[in-house]
């Protein structure tokens, strides 16, 4: 007879999933005992890091990620990078320990005592199985919910008894055969719905595409791309994107919406037809009164997320898989004869006065000396509009930002990026500020030799909070400030090689030279004046 053990393994590996973040607690010991030769185990030093890895890893590989944490301690550790997960729509499957059986109704030590209440509503489905034979089936699952569109992650409570449990053939056959079902999402929207919105669009007199994470995602780049090109229609990205969904550098694509009502509004002034791909309608915050449309203007939402089409404030929807929906329209419109406008110049910032970099001139530094095939990473809040003109990104799977709005995501999945793509340089512009909320991913990077590329632009604040703080009429406010920090010793101090960049031409040597190396991790800091946002 098998125990749970051996049969969630087969599980696992039936479904591809073989590489486990954790950090692990007593709990947790049961079942990764005698832990097999072909799975990899990647330890991180909190839990809120080994989920930001996960998250990075399953985004980069497109595929399942899964996440080993301790009880309810590890749980609630974990919580903000599980917020993030669940916008960023990546496909996790988080197990955490639990106390025996046998001493859960006294809630002994270490027990969770709801645990499927804890992860809610971060999770799609949280669950403890009733028994131990129930275990592998409830796997195999969470799997397949977690893969299911909107993708998300799952979270299973498992008792730390039930490892060694004996399983009946038949209980073992049951869970073996749940992780060998395979299910096809691919839902096509109907020929009238199609034909009735290429119409629209065909009697527009200025129709707008608007692209979001889930074209990237969704793998339906070159179907949008095409739309495109055919109708020849501006394109803007989605606001706050936490992906690149058409290539930056196109002479039909205009900018980033504003993340905020009225002011988004403005911007598509002068369109009386916006379509959606792939996106939230919209991506708002801070809070800017004003008409979501402009007067007259109408509004479409292709997307695979019924949810989100049901909250959107205005226009029609249509749910399905935005790559057949993409390639049906595109078949039924006609090529554009509109001329393509010129593409943009791009703006070159100079160095300040004092020497010490702007914003742009340092991502411009860092964008010269990153090899062609770079996946970037970001959480530099305050300088996204400076990253995307100097990086231009122009090919898909190519950028990677957390769509939750919490810090704590860029280090910890710039590792989990890395080793879900190895076959990429990865590139992680980050905040000094930023960079703290997950600076035990540096100890994971360089413990396994994860060549990452982290680059700080440090201004010894938090700009954005400076940014909103103005918005908001709430100058005063206290702890927007982190003056002290010195990033590059407590790199050191992970094992981490470190570098200090003073100049433009220093800083593309410093990493050009660290993504062409494999031998681990390099952090580059680099001192950046503060040069607040515009809405």
């Amino acid at each position: 007879m098998r125990t749970v053990r051996e049969s969630i393994l087969d599980v696992l590996r039936a479904r591809g999933v073989t590489t486990v973040f954790g950090n692990p607690g007593s709990t947790e010991l049961p079942m990764l005992k005698r832990f097999p030769e072909d799975f990899r185990y990647v330890l991180g030093l909190q839990e809120a890091v080994v989920v930001g890895m996960a998250d990075g890893f399953a985004l980069a590989s497109r595929t399942t990620s899964l996440v080993n944490l301790h009880t309810g301690p590890g749980t609630g550790n974990a919580m903000g990078a599980i917020l993030n997960a669940r916008a960023n729509r990546t496909p996790m499957v988080v197990t955490a320990g639990q106390q025996v059986r046998a001493m859960l109704t006294m809630e002994a030590l270490l027990s969770n005592p709801q645990a499927t209440l804890l992860p809610q509503p971060a999770v799609k489905w949280a669950y403890e199985p009733p028994r131990p034979a129930d275990v592998p089936a409830a796997l195999a699952r969470a799997v397949q919910i977690a893969e299911t569109p909107p993708h998300g992650p799952v979270f299973l409570s498992l008792p730390m008894d039930d490892f060694d449990a004996e399983l009946t053939e038949q209980e073992d056959r049951a869970g073996q055969a749940a992780a060998a079902r395979r299910i096809t999402h691919a839902a096509a929207p109907d020929a009238a719905t199609v034909a009735a919105l290429a119409d629209r669009i065909s009697r527009a007199r200025s129709a707008v595409l608007v692209v979001g994470d889930d074209v990237d995602a969704s793998g339906a780049w070159d179907a949008v791309l095409a739309l495109a090109e055919r109708t020849g229609l501006p394109v803007w990205a989605a606001p706050v994107s936490a992906r690149v969904s058409f290539p930056r550098s196109h002479p039909q694509f205009r900018g980033d919406l504003a993340p905020a009502i009225g002011p988004l509004g403005r911007q598509l002034e002068g369109h009386d037809l916006v379509v959606v791909v792939g996106a939230p309608v919209f991506r708002y915050y801070p809070y800017v009164p004003g008409a979501h449309l402009p007067e007259g203007t109408e509004l479409v939402l292709l997307t695979r997320d019924a949810e989100e089409a049901a909250r959107a404030p205005v226009g029609d929807a249509v749910v399905a898989d935005p790559a057949l929906a993409v390639r049906a329209l595109t078949e039924l419109l006609p090529a554009a004869g509109a001329p393509v406008p010129a593409a943009h110049e791009q703006v070159r910032v100079p160095e300040a006065a004092e020497g010490t970099l702007t914003p742009l001139a340092a991502v411009t530094a860092i964008a010269q000396g990153a090899p062609e095939n770079t996946l970037w990473v970001n959480e530099s809040p305050s300088n996204v509009p400076q990253f995307h003109e100097a990086t231009r990104i122009s090919t898909p799977d190519s950028y990677l930002f957390s769509a939750g709005g919490g810090l704590g995501f860029g280090a910890a999945a710039a590792v989990g990026a890395q080793l879900g793509a190895p076959h990429r340089p990865v590139i992680c512009v980050i905040g000094d500020g930023s960079v703290h909320y997950a600076v035990q991913a540096l100890w994971t990077a360089a413990a396994y030799k994860v060549p990452v590329t982290f680059v700080v632009l440090s201004n010894a604040k938090y700009a954005i909070l400076h940014w909103f703080a103005q918005l908001e009429h709430a100058q005063g406010a206290p702890g927007l400030d982190i003056p002290g920090i010195d990033v590059t010793a407590v790199a050191d101090g992970y094992g981490v090689r470190t570098h200090r960049a003073q100049g433009a031409g220093e800083l593309t040597k410093l990493v050009r030279d660290a993504a062409a190396q494999q031998d681990g991790p390099v952090l580059i800091d680099v001192p950046v004046t503060t040069e607040l946002p515009s809405l």
